[in-house]
């Protein structure tokens, strides 16, 4: 290859759910900032985040036909060898058009063909693991990679290839950052002088958290705290009857650093991206792990940031029986929270995406 545009060629698959998607995203977005000159194409899936996320952020993206296998039994797994076949086969054109020297996959299921296939045709590779049980793809991946880059020390003990692993951390958007609170306060419209929680089920919405904040919902507000509340697109038509002077409801949140500026308290899932982002900013959080996750591995999350009494953990499944009390009696505590805050914030590993960026440029860069 010819001149440096050539070399600094970095394709990412990543998708499904935000989890996935925002780590790559900062990752791509510390690339340009330390390469501008980088050649950056994301793969994806076509009906999910995605192919919404990443073209508004301004990077090229193509999708495949690969969809995940339900770990319930239906229609759609008799499909999925068929889907993984032609997703290979995109994935392998996907490739030798686009000439990457670098892939990174972010451990959703559409990295398993497309970082096979770039690294059929020559590409170094990258893994991201945000969780601390490994997904399958990355597991599958392991011995394609030449490095791979944990969030969490318990990972380790699920790769067989220990040369490759490095603790980075969670890479964060680096548009992610604190704004004033009463100006994020005003964005919502909010009153500055109430306390605030801060709702989020994950990029597609929790049902059971949802339920809780409904039946409570009068509880809270009669309490004096106020809501920022994303529902997920799926269940907003359910919910948004719920919207008052003190209930802001959203299907989804754009602007994620006003609704952390704004926020006494998050009460949230226990996905990677947002215990990396609450940590990033220091934010103290109330954590209800979902259960439909592969190897319960949300409460394996929050179970190792309960340990060093860095957050709430409620199971999902107590739910209904202890938010109330667990929201009040944390929020109405200035001690309680600096305390989660101070805690949260010692696990913050804020130069993860440049880690991971330094080291993809330096991969692209061998010959």
């Amino acid at each position: 290859m010819n001149g440096t545009s050539s070399i600094y060629r970095f394709v990412f698959a990543a998708g499904g759910t935000g989890g996935h998607i925002y780590p790559a995203v900062a990752v791509a977005q510390k690339l340009k900032e330390l390469k501008p000159e980088s050649k950056i194409l994301f793969v994806g899936t076509k009906n999910k985040l995605e192919s919404k996320v990443i073209p508004q952020l301004g990077f090229d993206f193509k999708s495949v036909w690969i969809s995940g296998f339900s770990r319930k039994m239906n229609v759609n797994n008799l499909l999925f060898p068929v889907k993984l076949f032609v997703s290979t086969i995109q994935s392998l054109i996907l490739c030798m058009k686009f000439k990457p020297r670098v892939a990174i996959g972010a451990g959703a299921y559409v990295a398993g063909p497309v970082v096979w296939g770039a690294s059929v045709l020559g590409a170094k590779v990258i893994l991201l693991e945000q969780n601390s049980y490994p997904g399958i793809t990355n597991r599958l991946l392991e011995k394609r990679a030449n490095q791979i880059h944990l969030t969490f020390e318990d990972s380790k003990k699920y790769f067989r290839l220990k040369d490759k692993l490095m603790i980075t951390g969670n890479p964060v958007r680096i548009n992610l950052k604190h704004i004033e609170k009463n100006d994020a306060l005003k964005k919502f419209g909010l009153n500055t002088s109430k306390k605030n929680l801060l709702i989020l089920g994950g990029s597609g919405g929790a049902l059971s958290i949802n339920n809780a904040i409904a039946e409570n919902i009068s509880r809270l507000t009669d309490a004096g705290i106020q809501l920022i509340w994303q529902t997920g697109e799926v269940y907003y038509d359910m919910f948004c009857k719920y919207q008052s002077e003190d209930v802001k409801i959203f299907p989804f949140i754009e602007d994620m650093s006003a609704a952390f500026s704004a926020c006494d308290l998050l009460l949230a899932r226990a996905g990677a991206t947002t215990i990396a982002e609450a940590s990033q900013l220091g934010i103290p959080v109330v954590f209800i792990p979902s259960t439909n996750v592969a190897a319960n591995h949300q409460y394996m999350n929050a179970k190792s940031l309960q340990e060093a009494d860095a957050c709430i953990l409620i199971e999902d499944k107590n739910l209904q029986t202890e938010l109330m009390e667990k929201v009040h009696s944390i929020i109405y505590s200035e001690e309680k929270l600096r305390e989660l805050k101070e805690n949260i914030k010692k696990l913050s590993k804020p130069d993860a995406a440049k880690v991971v960026a330094e080291n993809a440029i330096m991969l692209a860069e061998k010959e």
